[in-house]
Parts: C-alpha cells; sequence; structure tokens
C-alpha cells in the first residue's frame, strides 16, 4: 500500500482533518484576543467642536478625558431620536457612548468650560494588562505567521495541497513487502519475463554480478501495445525483488511553469537514492521523452518538456551503475522518444510486451478465471483459439464479461455460452433488438450479411465464419458476420489481401446482384477495403507495376487505426497509385460478383432462413457454407488481381 514520502507512518485522512479543525479553532482565538486586547471600542467618533457644542448644549452628563481622547456620555432624555446613523452604533436604554480626539494643541479651558455646565468628569483608571498588552503586541503577530507556516508544513507531509509542495515529486512509494505481485500472476510474455528476472536477481544478489565487474542495466525499457501487461510486469518486479517501488507517470512531470517539471525528477532520484536498492517506474514515458527534434524551429529553450527531459537525461547518466537504483519505464509509442534517452547507459534494454500467441492466451485466461465458476462445458483452450489478437486486459475484460452475463440469467457457474457472446459483445458491442429495422432495411442486410459469408468461406486466410446475425449491435452495425481464424497469424500473403478484400466487398456485391442496386450499409466495408489496396500498394511493396517501393512510412508501430503519412511523390506517381488501388478494388469487386452470380440459388436461400431465424451458427450455418462452389479460375484471379469484366 503507499506509504507517506519519509518512510516513517501513514497519515490517516481522520488525522489530517483533526489538525485542521485544530489550526483553525487555535487562528480564532488569537483574532478574539487581539481584537479584545487591542482593539478599539466600537464607539462612535465625533469631531471635538461637535462635542464642545453638545456640552454647552447642556447634553453631555459625564466624560473620561485622557491625553490622546474624551469619552463621554449623553443625557438619557437626548437619546431618543438620532440626528444621523454615526450616532447609533451602540446604544442602551439610559445613555449614548462615543469618544472624541483631543486636538494636537490641546484645550486647557476644558475642565472650565465642564464646570460650568455641571459634567462630571474624570481621568481614565490605570489598567494593570498595560504591561501585558504591551508584550502580546509583540509576541501575537510572530506566533501568528509561525502557526500558519506550521500549517503548511503539516499539510505538505500528509500529501495536502500545499504551495510547499509544488516542486516535490508526485510519485507513489510502495515500500518493501506491500507489492503482493508475482511473475506467477503474469502470463503470455515469457520471453519478456525471463529478461526481468535479471534484474530481480541483481537486487537479491548484487554482488554476483558485481564480482566479476559487470553492471547491471541502468534502466529498462517495456514497449508493446496497450494492454499487453507492461505496467504488471512492473510491479511484478518489485514484488519478487521486495524492495520499494517508485511509480510515476511521464505526464505527471509536465506543468505550466517551466522548471517544476525538471525540480519533480530531482526530487524524484534524490528519494530514489535515499531508499536504495530500489524502483523508479516511469509509466506512458513518451509523454516526457518525446523528441526534442521534433518540437520544430519555434520551440525554445525554455521550454518546459524539453527542461524536464533534460533533467531526467542528467540524472540518470549521473547515479553509478551499481547503486541500486534501477529505472523502468513503459510506452506503447517507442518510435517518438527521444534518441539520447535511449542510448546505452541510459535505457540499456528494451523489452517488447506483445500481444500473447495462443499459449500465451490459455495461460492468461487460467489466471483470471482462478475466483470464477467456471462450468463442466468451459473450455478455456477453445477460447484462446477463438480470441486472436487478445492482449492480456482484452481477456481478463472477456472473462469478466461472462461472469456479468452469467450473474445476469442467475446461473450457477460460467457457461461456454456466457464465454461466447462475451466475444461477440467485445468484438461487436451490445445487441440492440430495440432497434427496429424495416421489411426492405431487414431484407438487405441479410443479403448483405450472407454475401460476406459465402465469400469468406472461399478465400484464403480469411478465417472460419461462426455467426451470421440481422440483430443490430454497437453504433452503426445492422447486421455482422462473425469470422475468426483458425490460427495466430503473423504474415498475409498476396492473394490473402486480396482475398480479404473480396470478402470486404462481398455485401455490396451481394446487394447489386439481387436488388439491381447498393446501399449506405456498405461504406464501412468500402472505407476499409480501400485502405487495405492503398497499403497493398504504398506500403507492403506488392504491386506489379509499381514494384517493391514503400511510398508510406511506418510510424506507429503499436497503436493500431492511425494513417501512415505518404511520402512526398511526383504528380505522375501519385497517378499510378490512384490507378493501381482501384484496378485492385475493381478486381477484386468482379470476382466477388462472379462468385455470388455462380452461387446465386444457395445466396437467396440462406438469406431467407437468415431473415426467418435472424441468427444462423453452429451446424446448421456450416450445411449452407459447405455447399458454396468457387469458380476454376478463382486461384488465378487471386494470383494475378486481374478478371475480365466480360467474364460476369
Amino acid at each position: 500500500m503507499p506509504v507517506d514520502t519519509d518512510g516513517d507512518r501513514d497519515v490517516k485522512p481522520t488525522e489530517s482533518r483533526q489538525l485542521g479543525a485544530s489550526l483553525i479553532l487555535w487562528f480564532a482565538l488569537l483574532i478574539f484576543l487581539n481584537l479584545f486586547l487591542f482593539g478599539e471600542p466600537l464607539y462612535p467618533r465625533v469631531p471635538y467642536s461637535e462635542f464642545v457644542s453638545q456640552v454647552e448644549a447642556g447634553k453631555v452628563s459625564r466624560a473620561v478625558i485622557s491625553s490622546e481622547r474624551i469619552e463621554y456620555e449623553i443625557k438619557p432624555e437626548q437619546t431618543a431620536k438620532p440626528d444621523n446613523q454615526r450616532d447609533v452604533l451602540r446604544q442602551d436604554a439610559k445613555r449614548l457612548r462615543t469618544f472624541v480626539t483631543i486636538p494636537v494643541t490641546g484645550d486647557s479651558d476644558l475642565p472650565k468650560l465642564l464646570r460650568q455646565h455641571q459634567v462630571e468628569f474624570s481621568a481614565p483608571a490605570p489598567s494593570n494588562m498595560g504591561w501585558f498588552a504591551t508584550l502580546l503586541s509583540w509576541i501575537l503577530p510572530p506566533l501568528i505567521f509561525f502557526a500558519v507556516w506550521g500549517f503548511l508544513l503539516s499539510r505538505s507531509q500528509i500529501g495536502g495541497p500545499a504551495a510547499l509542495k509544488i516542486g516535490k515529486s508526485n510519485a507513489r512509494i510502495y515500500s518493501q513487502g506491500t507489492m503482493h505481485v508475482k511473475f506467477d500472476d503474469v502470463a503470455g510474455v515469457d520471453e519478456a519475463k525471463v529478461e526481468l528476472q535479471e534484474i530481480v536477481d541483481f537486487l537479491k544478489n548484487a554482488s554476483k554480478y558485481t564480482r566479476l565487474g559487470a553492471k547491471i542495466p541502468k534502466g529498462v525499457l517495456l514497449v508493446g501495445p496497450p494492454g499487453t501487461g507492461k505496467t504488471l510486469l512492473a510491479k511484478a518486479i518489485a514484488g519478487e525483488a521486495g524492495v520499494p517501488f517508485f511509480s510515476i507517470s511521464g505526464s505527471e512531470f509536465i506543468e505550466l511553469f517551466v522548471g517544476l517539471g525538471a525540480a519533480r525528477v530531482r526530487d524524484l532520484f534524490e528519494q530514489a537514492k535515499q531508499q536504495a536498492p530500489c524502483i523508479v517506474f516511469i509509466d506512458e514515458l513518451d509523454a516526457l521523452g518525446k523528441s526534442r527534434a521534433g518540437g520544430g524551429p519555434i520551440m525554445s529553450g525554455n521550454d518546459e518538456r524539453e527542461q524536464t527531459l533534460n533533467q531526467l537525461l542528467s540524472e540518470m547518466d549521473g547515479f553509478n551503475a551499481n547503486t541500486g537504483v534501477i529505472l523502468l519505464a513503459a510506452t506503447n509509442r517507442p518510435e517518438v522518444l527521444d534518441r539520447a534517452l535511449l542510448r546505452p547507459g541510459r535505457f540499456d534494454r528494451q523489452v517488447v510486451v506483445d500481444r500473447p500467441d495462443k499459449i500465451g492466451r490459455e495461460a492468461i485466461l487460467k489466471i483470471h478465471a482462478k475466483n470464477v465458476i467456471l462450468a463442466s462445458n468451459v473450455d478455456l483452450s477453445k477460447l484462446a483459439a477463438r480470441t486472436p489478437g487478445f492482449a492480456g486486459a482484452d481477456l481478463a475484460n472477456l472473462v469478466n464479461e461472462a461472469a456479468l452475463l452469467a450473474a445476469r440469467s442467475n446461473r450457477e457457474a460460467v457457461t461456454m455460452t456466457d464465454f461466447n457472446e462475451a466475444i461477440e459483445r467485445v468484438l461487436t458491442g451490445l445487441e440492440k433488438k430495440s432497434r427496429v429495422l424495416n421489411e426492405t432495411e431487414k431484407k438487405t442486410v441479410a443479403y448483405h450479411e450472407v454475401g460476406h459469408a459465402l465469400i469468406g468461406t472461399l478465400m484464403p486466410g480469411a478465417g472460419n465464419v461462426e455467426k451470421i446475425s440481422v440483430v443490430p449491435r454497437g453504433i452503426g452495425a445492422l447486421g455482422y458476420t462473425l469470422q475468426l481464424p483458425e490460427e495466430d497469424r503473423f504474415l498475409m500473403t498476396e492473394d490473402e489481401i486480396r482475398g480479404r478484400i473480396v470478402t470486404l466487398l462481398g455485401g455490396r456485391s451481394a446487394e447489386e446482384l439481387i436488388f439491381g442496386r447498393t446501399s449506405t450499409g456498405a461504406s464501412d466495408d468500402i472505407q476499409t477495403a480501400t485502405e487495405l489496396a492503398d497499403r497493398f500498394v504504398t506500403l507492403y511493396g506488392m504491386s506489379n507495376k509499381l514494384g517493391p517501393i514503400a511510398f508510406e512510412k511506418i510510424q506507429q508501430q503499436f497503436l493500431e487505426g492511425l494513417t501512415n503519412p505518404r511520402r512526398v511523390v511526383s504528380p505522375t506517381i501519385a497517378e499510378q497509385i490512384d490507378k493501381e488501388v482501384k484496378e485492385i478494388v475493381d478486381g477484386a469487386h468482379h470476382i466477388a460478383l462472379t462468385i455470388l452470380e455462380n452461387n446465386r440459388e444457395l445466396l437467396v436461400e440462406t438469406a431467407e432462413s437468415l431473415l426467418e431465424k435472424e441468427v444462423l451458427e453452429g451446424e446448421e450455418l456450416r450445411s449452407q457454407l459447405h455447399r458454396v462452389q468457387p469458380p476454376p479460375e478463382m486461384d488465378e484471379w487471386l494470383r494475378t488481381g486481374y478478371i475480365s469484366q466480360d467474364t460476369f
């Protein structure tokens, strides 16, 4: 659990509130004493001339005269209704008290004037508190100052939003023995675990390496797609080594004011050196370590992010190799990091934490299913085969979704049906049976999805068609065809890419063939097919006309959904690229039309069955798809990408 930065003890929120309440009470008491002892009476002030006029008019009954002022009382019969609000500040049932400041020159005739008008007057009684009040006037202001200073210090100690904490590190510190994650809790990344176990061994047995002159890496960078377990691996290292663990995000160093980020870096490493051996983990390093070359000519030398990065570079190359301070960092954007940060001596080792294969997914499912009651028909091996491309976080979410579905149905255990439904939820979204389609729309969606399924059955590398549905799901899907690959694939051949483009255009081709028109439902398929054909030419270099030349740059290695920027090419080359992409998509379109025309009866029969049942899956679906007949020339079409329009 998190502990305070001094390593003494945890400060509970209740203690913090009690401390704040007591300080507020002390402040209130001091202010009250100050006003009581030194504050002037809340009597109205009047000019000296007005006082003399009131004496001459016989309105004054009594006066107390000091060397600085006169305090006097008005006769009760004169206070029925004051002339103005200045005279009504303190008034009892009998007398109105007020005071007047004596002029600097004084008035020697004042006693004579008071005797003439029978005004009782006297000097003020001597106060026994004079010396004490003088003493407090010197002591109280410093006391108040030091009380406020102590309050700010105490708030900074317990993690409050104090001004004194602005340059301190925000790292959460986990003391020795409080991190309970072990390597046994991490699966699917066996190669990364082997690399990181050496770090643990060094922290436990440093002399084993230092006696031979070896130096442990100062920094280890974990790179990989989101959700693959980079942060979990860092926690496992801390749990296995049993050393203090500092955890912070790269964005927490960056502030509006220049210099604060660098101050926090210095403070973080200073704390780490004091508690060595220890581990410092910086998550999302790209927020802090982005390349300085990408700032452009307008980036100034006082840029906050650059100053913070410079301080980090200095700290990483400043502490000795064997002090026991090891820096771990994680990012899914290694291509944007500064080259000075990645050089040996700082991050000496880069460990790739990639998506798991089938065996790894099965191991991850076993870990997340430990606390879930599974039915006897649940086969985690089959689930691992049906979830290619899933990362560890995706599999954890899959198990949780299946458990929620079983609980919603009041089952005693989670069944395979729950897992299958959870896979569909993760891939396609929630069912939306409330979205009612009219007959024309429903029929169009049915033929569209059956067109995908029939062609997907024949295409190489497309995977098995598991389910067809016309029940709307997700944000905009009015129906879907679920295809799952038989095995993990890491490479795609030319004919497989062409086959995938043909499958994507199968829905639109079915609409053309049956209705003689198309709908907007194929827009996403067309977009995906065009992008795949464009990468076929510009990135993969598979075009026969343009040759093995890359016209795009790979910039996002682990983040999907971001388009790659195209290199600067001449207008002639750009025209050839567009023409080649169009020929690939047109050829795939004609192949899809030809296949569906040869299987028109099966297309109609399957679509009518789908309209009746809304969902086709299992043996019923497989019996239909096994009847699909490919054209004799299909292999040649997929290899060359050429099909004459006269064929159709």
